[in-house]
């Protein structure tokens, strides 16, 4: 029976416990908040189908108490790095840690380093991972469906396309689709955040605190992502794959389409028992059962946390192309 211990207990940190106590051989039997409050709503909520369950104010404490298998990171954006680095050397064999991995990649890095230093497997909440139309999609072009891959367009708009707390989502979706690592790419940020050198934002919460962002992508295969993020504009998502033989057209409501000789019909995934944060979950468990990898892996959040530095730092050199991987 895996031990749990969700660090993080509002909002999304409910749905990191829903997927463990889902898992016949997992139970959350530790939550961390700050706030008493939360604390409070987290144990009325799971103490009954987790009747082990214990509740801490300060993670240290649930870390040498708790003697956990599984620790899952549900803070805000900028507040991760410690507490991963905590749970790899308090001896987790598992870590899921919200998106962005990091705001900087300082701290993505001795993330990383961390769990791999006490082989603890990290896996990134870039939730299309486990959203079966995403997974089939990404499937189809993979395996050549639409003949090679070459152009990854997203449109990310409405208010909470920030880049770090949203686009991170994207960034990291582009890269899936593409089979590559970036190479170089060319940003420029939202008017007004033309002095934005490094992560200002409060962990996701007030739109204003952070950017939105445009981007070229060129990866090391050669296929060319766009990302374009606008946070002053209606809601919308529309995600598109072209490849030499035809297109794969993904929109904000989870519809897909396949299109190939000018005929386009609708993608259809298989159901699955689980989905999105909850799947994530389930697979991380699976891994540690030897069954399976991750499709999210701590060193792919490191790479998109370079994506998101590399647009601050185009935006300083007056939209400049920046290498990748960036230097240490």
């Amino acid at each position: 029976m895996y031990r749990v211990g969700v660090i993080g207990c509002r909002g999304i940190g409910n749905r990191h416990a829903r997927g463990a106590e889902s898992i016949a051989n997992a139970e959350v039997v530790a939550g961390c908040d700050l706030v008493p409050e939360q604390r409070d709503e987290f144990a009325a909520q799971f103490k009954a189908t987790n009747p082990g369950l214990e509740m801490y104010d300060d993670y240290r404490e649930m870390l040498e108490k708790a003697q956990l298998d599984i620790v899952t990171v549900a803070t805000g954006d900028n507040r991760h790095a410690d507490l991963v680095v905590a749970a790899a050397e308090a001896g987790a064999k598992g870590i899921f840690c919200e998106k962005p991995l990091a705001t900087s990649v300082e701290d993505a890095d001795r993330m990383v380093a961390a769990a791999e230093s006490h082989n603890a497997l990290l896996s990134v909440d870039h939730t299309r991972h486990w959203f079966p139309v995403w997974h089939r999609c990404q499937e189809l072009a993979a395996a050549g469906e639409i003949g090679d891959v070459r152009a990854v367009l997203c449109e990310h708009y409405g208010t909470r396309s920030m880049l770090f707390r949203n686009g991170t989502h994207l960034l990291d979706a582009i890269m899936w689709f593409a089979g590559s690592e970036p190479a170089w790419l060319v940003a420029e940020l939202e008017d007004g955040y033309e002095d934005y050198s490094e992560y200002r934002g409060d962990g996701g919460h007030d739109p204003a605190t952070e950017p939105s962002a445009n981007a070229y992508i060129h990866f090391a295969n050669g296929v060319r992502g766009i990302y374009l993020g606008e946070k002053q504009t209606p809601n919308r998502l529309d995600f598109t794959v072209s490849g030499t033989t035809g297109s794969i057209f993904i929109e904000r409501e989870g519809d897909a389409y396949i299109e190939r000789d000018g005929e386009r019909e609708l993608v259809e995934p298989r159901p699955w028992e689980v989905e999105g944060i909850e799947a994530g979950m389930h697979e991380l468990v699976r891994a540690l059962d030897g069954d399976g990898e991750l499709s999210c892996t701590g060193r792919d959040g490191l790479i998109v946390v370079e994506m998101m530095i590399a647009c601050l730092q185009s935006q300083q050199q007056n939209n400049a192309k920046v290498a990748l991987p960036l230097p240490r």
